[in-house]
């Protein structure tokens, strides 16, 4: 039996196992689940496999991007009752080198309020998962050495 076989993506630089935490904040589990399922276990063949970090509440955001080491979060722009949009906004501006967010909007009309929060991307719902798969591929392509 051969050993498995790594790509440059899979390796960083001091030839560790590299891989990408990305968080994800809903109040609803079946958005995290969407959000999970589009992206898979890894967003595009040139990047690190994915380790998820689930927050169901905006504190657990704040403490789990104070404590470091999250490479790109998506937040539920519709999230009840404090949504990712605000949390974005906030995080923008309290954490220097803040990673990349992805927001998640109501509908492409939202795009204003992505744009307000200083989101680095956005998707609107309902979710389309290339969409979304695409958006956190590019995001972490910014982060990824």
């Amino acid at each position: 039996m051969s050993a498995p076989q790594t790509t440059g993506a899979d390796t960083g630089s001091d030839g560790a196992t590299r891989t990408l935490t990305v968080l994800v904040y809903s109040d609803d589990v079946d958005t995290r689940t969407a959000v999970r399922m589009a992206v898979g276990r890894r967003p595009a063949s040139d990047l690190p496999r994915v380790e998820w970090l689930e927050c169901a509440t905006p504190g657990a955001v704040v403490s789990a991007m104070d404590a470091g080491g999250v490479d790109v979060a998506v937040l539920d722009g519709e999230a009840s009752p404090h949504g990712g949009l605000g949390l974005c906004r906030q995080l923008k501006n309290e954490i220097y080198q803040c990673p990349p967010v992805l927001v998640l909007i109501g509908r492409v009309q939202d795009s204003w309020l992505a744009a307000w929060s200083q989101a680095d991307a956005a998707v609107p719902h309902p979710l389309d998962p290339a969409a979304v798969a695409q958006a956190v591929a590019e995001l972490a392509r910014t982060v990824v050495e």
